[in-house]
């Protein structure tokens, strides 16, 4: 039998709360209230009386999913603390989360199982839990599954903070307590990054706000860096918004290398270098090893990626100050400098052009990789001219518009520049070996 929501109202569960403290069984400590340690009184409530705390920080990534999933208000949780249908939702997503438990984190069904309650709860007053959320779902599975094997959970012990703790001071001991070693595993990086910016927030600088969750300063940053450049690529690229669960397992180190490799290009550049990352994210299963080791290609490497892109897919790109065309809208930042990589972008972002594109893109990327890595075989350059022969091949312009005639013949005048100087660098070799080898 499954766990079905019935809630108390606030009034109610005040009333309750307030007449089980003139009785306390016990009492606990918590060590950071305001910056200093308080006692609290610990009291046996049923287990159907506590509410389940929506603006925890580890639900973060899995309520916007469920938003986003299901077309939800955006305010669904936020404004959900009292309404049943929210409850339930977060229930869900509390015993999601313990059974998506990593592996080095115990099972929490199964400590309960062979331990019981051994920590109190910690709730408000009005009875909203503060933490041990996923230990008090657990207990309600357990109890509704088999009553008289679990009876010891139809109550549960709960340690009640002040009636004056402000919704900052919860906020404030949520962060204390995620920022112990056993509790800082048990977060993913988006609800982490989630609990930085509502401390910064708050009026409180990146050096307050890392001694609180006993970081360095420039982890906050660069964690806060990550979350906004996982935003802009479920917002931009992914038109997506919020649905963290998308980057949430695997893009923590790929988001926060992003500001890294592209901090000193111009803007539009950053745009292109953007692109590159997310192709290289939305396509990892094409990229050999991690795909942080392509870190490069959109970094130092991103414009040889961009013209190797561009000059296999016959694109011209235009100067900044044209503008992008009117069916292309991916636009973060605008300076007016350099180039418009608007074509570039659409390649791989459009559907008839992305296969081909993202093709392209790979080989790119392997190629100014083994370039970095000073590992290129000796006939790389054999390779890389067979590659271009079997794309000149594949070229028919049958079905071209009129309009692309003449940009193609400026491509083809590039090539064939390109060509000739590369020509040139060949017969000079040869003779330079013909040379070396009469000496000897």
């Amino acid at each position: 039998m499954k766990y079905e929501i019935r809630l108390t109202t606030r009034s109610e569960r005040q009333a309750i709360i307030k007449k089980a403290l003139e009785a306390p069984l016990s009492k606990d400590r918590l060590d950071d209230f305001r910056g200093e340690p308080i006692e609290l009184k610990v009291i046996s409530v049923e287990a159907k009386l506590p509410v389940y705390r929506l603006a925890n920080c580890r639900t973060f990534s899995e309520q916007h999913s469920v938003i986003s999933k299901y077309k939800f208000d955006p305010r669904f949780f936020t404004n959900g603390q009292e309404s049943t249908k929210v409850q339930t939702e977060q229930h869900k997503i509390l015993r999601k989360l313990t059974k998506n438990a990593k592996a080095s984190i115990a099972d929490i069904d199964e400590v309960l199982d062979l331990e019981g309650q051994r920590e109190s709860l910690l709730i408000t007053s009005s009875g909203v839990v503060v933490n041990g959320n996923r230990r008090l779902s657990a207990m309600r599975e357990l109890y509704a599954g088999d009553p008289t094997k679990y009876s010891r959970f139809s109550h549960v012990k709960c340690a009640v903070l002040p009636p004056y703790a402000t919704s900052d001071d919860i906020d404030d001991v949520e962060a204390a307590l995620q920022a112990r070693p056993q509790t800082k595993q048990d977060y993913d990086w988006i609800g982490e990054a989630q609990l930085v910016r509502r401390q910064l927030e708050k009026n409180r600088t990146h050096e307050q706000v890392a001694a609180q969750l006993r970081r360095k300063p420039q982890e906050i940053k660069n964690l806060l860096l990550a979350l906004e450049e996982a935003e802009l690529y479920l917002s931009v690229w992914r038109g997506e918004p919020g649905q963290y669960s998308l980057v949430v397992d695997d893009g923590e180190q790929l988001f926060k290398d992003i500001p890294k490799q592209i901090g000193s290009q111009d803007t539009q550049l950053k745009n292109a270098s953007r692109a590159i990352a997310w192709s290289i994210f939305d396509n990892a299963d094409k990229f050999a090893g991690r795909i942080y080791n392509y870190n490069t290609a959109f970094g130092k490497h991103a414009q040889q990626v961009v013209d190797s892109v561009t000059g296999g897919l016959g694109i011209e790109l235009g100067a900044a100050n044209e503008g992008c065309s009117s069916e292309f809208e991916f636009v973060i930042e605008d300076d007016g400098q350099s180039n418009d990589f608007g074509p570039f972008i659409q390649a791989l972002k459009d559907q008839e052009t992305k296969d081909v594109a993202i093709e392209q893109l790979v080989n790119a990327c392997v190629t100014a990789i083994e370039q970095e890595k000073g590992k290129k075989k000796k006939d790389a350059a054999l390779k890389s001219l067979v590659q271009i022969h079997s794309n000149l091949l594949a070229i028919d312009i049958s079905m071209s518009g009129q309009d692309t005639y003449e940009p193609m013949l400026k491509q083809l005048k590039s090539i064939e520049d390109r060509l000739q100087i590369i020509s040139t660098e060949i017969k000079d070799a040869i003779k330079t070996g013909q040379s070396q080898a009469e000496d000897d």
